[in-house]
């Protein structure tokens, strides 16, 4: 399965953006799809997830309740809705497919990394 992330951009504290992840190749219900990202000078980190055979949801504990994880399988793509962005959520953000291990996504079990969107908030 091929990536491609999209829908970044410049937006101010407490805005919103809503990112797009859309596949070719394969179905992306074969996969668990994750989105991370990676902030200047840090490490790449998870931030959600979602399963492949029942849409079930995952977060990481910095975005609960302001991000939302969603899928259009119609359309082969994984949306991730940024709200109440804050400066620090700024970073490139990537889309991954592969498989969870429990609650969370591991980037070590993920492959088939999308060409990133910047998302940039400004305080």
């Amino acid at each position: 399965v091929q990536l491609q992330a999209s829908g970044g951009g410049l937006v101010q504290a407490g805005g919103s953006l809503r990112l797009s992840c859309a596949a070719s190749g394969s179905t992306l219900d074969y996969y668990d799809i994750g989105w991370f990202r990676q902030a200047p000078g840090k490490e790449r980190e998870w931030v959600s997830c979602i399963s492949g055979t029942d849409d079930i949801t995952y977060y990481a504990d910095s975005v609960k309740g302001r991000f939302t994880i969603s899928k259009d399988s119609a359309k082969n793509t994984v949306y991730l809705q940024l709200n109440s962005l804050k400066p620090e959520d700024t970073a490139v953000y990537y889309c991954a497919a592969g498989y969870r291990h429990g609650s969370t996504c591991p980037q070590t079990l993920f492959g088939s990394w999308g060409q990133g969107t910047q998302v940039t908030v400004s305080s």
